[in-house]
């Protein structure tokens, strides 16, 4: 009896007679349903989010199939329905990574101490798998993505096979995924994947925007024939397109498709049976003590700390960057700014519609993460409290923390800004909106200061998309868009000054503007900090109160 067939709960040469593949897949499927039914029990919230997601999910899924059968005839309707075979992996590929916890039974870690075969049981996760409201959005798609496409006997005959397949095939890739990653899923790295899964989304919807203007613009479907071309031949969409080639009558090529997506369906069985097997017989090396060489060095001045300057600065400044590295809500925070900040100018100037005033978000964005300085410490924020005992000690705090934001935030507005005028060729704007960029940054950094010590707030740590605590949604709405508006009044003379020079023709004196804003926002920042330190300092206990909460 070799490894794979050793019962995956059990030591290898142990025969387990139970738990075979007979009644394994009922067995399944039911186990499925009621964690499905036990979930729904929890509150009645829970039930209305499901059922509304269900009802959306549905009308969603019959929106599409409806307007995938409406394509039926059209010429380029192929390249269409392989792109969105496409575009389908890619989704079930990622939805584990992201989301690994919207199913229990992803995580086969939980059957480890059963006495269970590999293959029955690969079996029984597949057919369970199959229920849910992914897989009936998946199969609604790929019905209506053949019937686009079917057109004749043999036409038919191949849509039979390939709608059901590509299900088979989306499914099996994202049980693979999710198995050979579930101690990474089930880490600190791996709820950190899931805090930026709203990031992905975001830019996944404006890469969808992005695609479909220039689909516009290119005359339509026929701008996907390219791309369509190559993903024929990569199962799933290999399946869809052997559908489209056999309704032409080129047999040999629908064939062909048709077995690369067969062939891939068996070796994504097998990888993901390997997988499990590792998983199950394997230890985890997270468990093991560490051997000579493995310990961690610790702070000698070495490192990072090597290069901080020394007194309050050095560690303050070192403590908010291991925030940003290590946090899972300030990591958050701040890939959703860095991307952001990027997206929106980038694609507005490759859109050709764009103007290079729009790379100011870069330095809007990351300023806002001065706001609400100390409700990423939440609790261990008294630590702080004990070694601040003057408006000195606030001062050097707000400082460092702002020259932690500052070590990110320049370099990154001058490489947005200086990308966007590359995109745009709008090189001599660029010293005036770099001076502008600079004065709101500036200006963010005072008002935040002056927010964080006023209106401070509780981040939970609890939920991946829970930034506020239960009764403070007030407090933080006053403090970042109060901010905000704080911030566009402060940066009001270099604004009516950039609007002057461009209206009175006078382009050749925005450099001026670089020394500027640079200059005004420093001022304005140190304005900022010293009017955030007495009050910081006079309010540590109100400070410590708020941001514990939750």
């Amino acid at each position: 009896m070799s490894v794979l067939d050793t019962p995956v709960g059990t030591a290898p040469g142990r025969d387990t007679t139970r738990g075979g593949g007979e009644g394994l897949v009922p067995v399944f499927v039911r186990l499925k349903l009621t964690l499905l039914r036990n979930g729904l029990r929890q509150s009645t919230g829970r039930r209305a989010a499901y059922i509304t997601s269900v009802v959306v999910t549905l009308l969603i899924a019959a929106g599409q199939l409806i307007g995938l059968i409406a394509l039926r005839g059209h010429a380029h309707a192929g390249s269409l329905v392989v792109a969105l075979a496409g575009v389908l992996a890619v989704g079930w590929t990622v939805m584990p990574l992201f989301f690994p916890s919207g199913d229990e039974t992803l995580d086969p870690s939980r059957l480890v101490m059963l006495p269970l075969r590999p293959r029955p049981l690969i079996a029984a996760l597949l057919v369970a798998s199959l229920v849910g409201i992914g897989p009936l959005f998946t199969l609604c798609l790929a019905a209506g993505s053949v019937f686009a496409v079917a057109h004749g006997a043999a036409g038919a005959v191949f849509a039979v096979v390939a709608a059901p397949l590509t299900l088979l095939l989306c499914v099996a890739l994202t049980r693979a995924v999710a198995t050979a990653n579930t101690r990474l899923l089930t880490s600190r790295k791996g709820r950190d994947l899931a805090v930026l899964s709203g990031l992905v989304i975001a830019v996944g919807f404006q890469v969808v925007n992005f695609g479909a203007q220039r689909l516009g613009r290119a005359g339509g479907l026929a701008a996907l024939d390219p791309v369509a071309d190559v993903l024929r031949w990569l199962p799933p969409a290999s399946a869809i397109g052997s559908v489209d080639a056999a309704s032409q009558g080129s047999y040999g090529q629908a064939a062909v498709q048709l077995l690369l997506s067969v062939a891939a369906l068996f070796a994504l069985l097998w990888l993901w049976q390997r997988s499990l097997v590792k998983l199950m017989t394997a230890p985890d090396g997270s468990t093991l003590a560490a051997g000579p060489g493995r310990e961690k060095s610790g702070r000698n001045g070495s490192g990072l700390a090597a290069l901080l300057p020394a007194g309050r600065t050095g560690p303050v400044l070192e403590r908010s960057l291991r925030y940003i590295a290590r946090d899972p809500k300030t990591k958050a925070s701040w890939v959703t700014a860095l991307a952001i900040g990027l997206i929106v100018p980038m694609f507005n100037a490759l859109q050709g519609t764009g103007s290079l005033y729009f790379a100011c978000f870069a330095a809007g964005m990351l300023g806002m993460q001065m706001y609400n300085q100390f409700g990423q410490d939440t609790s261990a924020f008294w630590m702080v409290t004990l070694t601040i005992s003057s408006t000195r000690d606030a001062y050097l705090e707000l400082r460092a923390r702002a020259l932690a934001l500052l070590l990110i935030t320049l370099p990154y507005t001058v490489l947005v800004t200086v990308a966007t005028a590359a995109v745009l060729d709008d090189w001599g704007a660029l010293p005036g909106v770099m001076g502008l960029s600079l004065a709101l940054l500036g200006a963010m950094l005072a008002t935040g200061a002056v927010a964080s010590a006023t209106f401070p707030y509780s981040i939970p740590q609890d939920g991946a998309f829970k930034n506020v605590a239960p009764g403070q949604a007030g407090l933080a709405w006053i403090s970042i868009f109060g901010g905000m508006v704080s911030a566009a009044v402060l940066c009001a003379p270099v604004i009516a000054v950039t609007i002057w020079l461009r209206v009175a023709g006078m382009d050749p004196w925005l450099w001026l503007l670089l020394p500027a804003g640079a200059g005004y926002g420093a001022l304005i920042a140190w304005t900022g900090l010293r009017l955030a330190a007495p009050r910081t300092a006079n309010r540590l206990p109100e400070i410590l109160a708020a941001v514990s909460k939750g």
